[in-house]
């Protein structure tokens, strides 16, 4: 990826959005693999063929750039085989054309991008609310067990506990041998309007 993007340290990698913009056909509709209350989640093909997705969040008024990359840095640390892992992040200015009281201007733009790590399976709901796609219960004892061992994570073996509050099937992401990933437990931290989840310290601060 050469110049793509930077390494901001061991783990940690800063994309730019413009090579975003390249493995995903310009955040093209057809790239679209969901929607949330946060963003709208990309496939991303990089140049090795390693697939990512890419969580282009929605505007968020009073958020800085040093707030975004500590709040980064603290759910990069987050590593867990039940927890969806960071694998990177963009934060850009640009210049947009957008139409302001009947006419066409040109303002600032920031654009702000979380990169996962892909996950085949999906989310746990298309599994649970589909007769067709009905799991046995050698596969639902592992989702549970892991979905349990990941919130066992967030409330005990993190240096500062996340505790999810709405954890729902949606947000429970599975890999091709269906191991279960917990997803979106940290982005509530950048929205502090929303009451998703709810820690015990404010982190996220220098």
């Amino acid at each position: 990826m050469g110049d793509n993007f930077e390494h901001t340290s061991a783990t940690t990698k800063v994309f730019t959005l413009e090579f975003l913009g390249q493995i995903t056909d310009n955040f093209s509709e057809e790239r679209v693999i969901g929607r949330g209350g946060y963003g709208v989640v990309y496939k991303g093909v990089l140049e090795n063929g390693e697939e990512i997705a890419l969580k282009k969040l929605h505007h968020m008024p009073g958020l800085d750039d040093t707030q975004f990359r500590n709040e980064f840095n603290h759910l990069m640390r987050a590593q867990h085989p039940n927890i969806t892992q960071l694998v990177g992040y963009c934060y850009d200015i640009g210049h947009q054309r957008i139409k302001h009281g009947g006419e066409y201007i040109f303002a600032l733009v920031e654009e702000r991008v979380l990169c996962f790590e892909y996950l085949q399976g999906g989310s746990l709901d298309k599994y649970i609310t589909d007769e067709s796609c009905g799991l046995n219960w050698h596969t639902c004892f592992k989702i549970i067990k892991g979905v349990c061992d990941g919130l066992d994570y967030l409330h005990n073996g993190c240096k500062d506990p996340i505790y999810p509050l709405d954890l729902k099937p949606a947000n429970i992401l599975l890999d091709k041998d269906m191991v279960p990933k917990i997803g979106d437990f940290g982005l509530s931290r950048l929205f502090p309007s929303t009451k998703t989840y709810v820690t015990i310290k404010i982190i996220g601060t220098p």
